[in-house]
């Protein structure tokens, strides 16, 4: 087990060097194993929702399963991705550090990648349980080591995490375009292997970059080692018994033992993510012995928690039901080639590169002004353009059949309205967790905030199941108005919200 024996001042060497950019070269590492994580990810996801509800005959067989189910499934391993980041990131500080927890998990992440690649259900489900396990330790505990890397803090931190956030944004886009070409033209478990090979260079670039993290990531713990085999005993016989507890009740909804449907599953899994929030916030408002500003703040950040769960609900469609439409109701002729369905979930990474620079200038710029939109009305915006987003594919969908397929620009401009919506909320809303959270509790926020994207990809799997049942134009109408009603009750609501956060910019 290794552990912290040197300070950061003591490593000035390879930390301290400007060989990235001006920045630490241990950030050229992190950024790399984020992008071949995320090119692996996005990749893999944007095949899964169209391999599972591909027919299972002809050239290029798939599951055959129904969109409802397909859903589901997509919901309940997207979903269960950002809920497994709490776990990780115990793991991360508690037993392992965060440099071996981010190995692990991409070890871990790769065997997933590799099992779907074997053509059967077992090994697929068993692959997409992997990645689920392997992305919970490494998708945290990257992000916190970069951090580590700069001791200093300050802008430079600040700047450092906007390259590692470009490092994400490039593995989206140029992931799908290689696993869509190879798993929609040829065979789609080509696709899943070609994620799995993308994480091991991800790996490979880690271990050979390791020398340059000096002693971020390693585990810092003042419990000795026979304390912390106990502890890790204990977690571990827990987790496996969960897991066994897992296993069954998924053996029995399968055998039909339990009456109970996967969207039902997926459904039940996010009212009880929201029960066990709206109790963990009424503890730590009544019984955390916060003071009556921090209980505001907190009342504050749970309100910003369902903003952001019903905003991803929406975002998260870009890998189910979007996916679905541009794969079945999308004009992707170009010069008479059949472009992958694929190939256009790399439109909102592209837009990010783009627009990111642009909404940092925009807010500095009304910042000068005094004219800054407040947090509460950021996240309103947010959830006004995606609904908008919503709304022009809606519109353009109305007519739009297998025979009458819709021009690809409909997708384009709904990704960037999506997009729009995403750079007023995600960075606002780390941003003010961070701002907003009690002494001693910035962890577990940031921790909750994971927890509001896993609750709305639950709730984006079981959206995008209704395709089946419903006109696309219909079913985007209905998402259109909830979020849209949400985003004008947020922008009501917005004023009193502010008078909650005190001083908080």
């Amino acid at each position: 087990m290794q552990t912290r024996t040197t300070p950061y001042a003591d490593v000035a060497g390879p930390l301290g060097g400007t060989a990235f950019f001006g920045h630490p070269r241990g950030l050229a590492t992190l950024f790399f194993t984020e992008m071949w994580e995320r090119a692996s990810y996005y990749g893999m996801r944007a095949l899964l929702i169209l391999f599972m509800t591909a027919a299972v005959t002809g050239d290029n067989p798939g599951m055959g399963l129904e969109v409802a189910t397909a859903g589901a499934i997509y919901g309940i391993y997207s979903g269960m991705v950002y809920l497994l980041a709490l776990p990780g990131g115990w793991v991360a500080d508690n037993l392992w550090g965060q440099r071996k927890a981010v190995f692990v998990g991409g070890c871990v992440i790769a065997a997933g990648h590799f099992s779907m690649a074997i053509p059967s259900d077992q090994t697929f489900f068993l692959g997409l349980i992997l990645i689920v396990i392997g992305t919970g330790l490494l998708k945290p505990n990257v992000s916190t080591m970069v951090g580590e890397i700069y001791p200093e803090g300050g802008a430079r931190r600040d700047a450092g995490f906007s390259i590692f956030y470009m490092g994400i944004n490039v593995g989206a886009l140029f992931g799908p375009l290689i696993t869509s070409l190879l798993g929609e033209s040829y065979n789609w478990h080509w696709g899943f292997s070609a994620a799995g090979f993308g994480m091991v260079l991800g790996l490979i670039q880690y271990k050979r970059g390791e020398r340059y993290l000096g002693t971020a990531g390693l585990l810092d713990t003042p419990v000795d080692s026979t304390a912390l085999a106990l502890r890790s005993r204990r977690f571990f016989s827990g987790f496996f018994a969960l897991a066994a507890l897992v296993a069954v009740f998924a053996l029995l909804v399968s055998r039909g033992m339990l009456p109970l449907t996967t969207p039902q599953v997926a459904s039940g899994l996010g009212y009880g993510i929201l029960i066990l929030a709206v109790l963990y916030f009424a503890y730590l408002i009544l019984f955390g012995g916060h003071t009556n500003d921090e209980k505001k703040r907190l009342l504050v950040i749970f309100w910003l928690f369902l903003l952001a769960a019903v905003f991803w609900s929406g975002f998260e469609q870009a890998g189910s039901s979007l996916n679905l439409f541009a794969a079945e109701l999308t004009d992707r002729s170009v010069f008479g080639w059949q472009m992958p369905a694929g190939f256009l979930q790399s439109v909102n990474p592209v837009m990010i590169i783009v627009m990111a620079p642009v909404f940092g200038w925009l807010w500095m710029w009304l910042a000068q002004r005094n004219a800054n939109p407040s947090i509460p009305v950021k996240f309103a915006l947010g959830l006004l353009g995606l609904a908008a987003g919503f709304i022009v594919l809606a519109w353009g969908s109305v007519n739009a059949t297998p025979g009458n397929l819709l021009s690809p620009s409909w997708l384009i401009v709904t990704y960037f309205l999506h997009t729009c919506g995403e750079l007023a909320l995600s960075p606002v809303g780390l941003s003010s967790i961070t701002k907003l959270s009690p002494a001693g509790r910035v962890g577990q926020m940031m921790g909750v905030w994971f927890v509001g994207a896993s609750l709305g990809n639950f709730v984006a799997g079981v959206v995008a199941g209704g395709l089946g049942n419903k006109p696309p134009s219909e079913l985007f109408l209905s998402v259109a108005m909830i979020i849209g009603g949400v985003g004008f009750f947020a922008l009501l609501m917005s004023p009193g919200v502010k008078k909650l956060m005190g001083r908080v910019e």
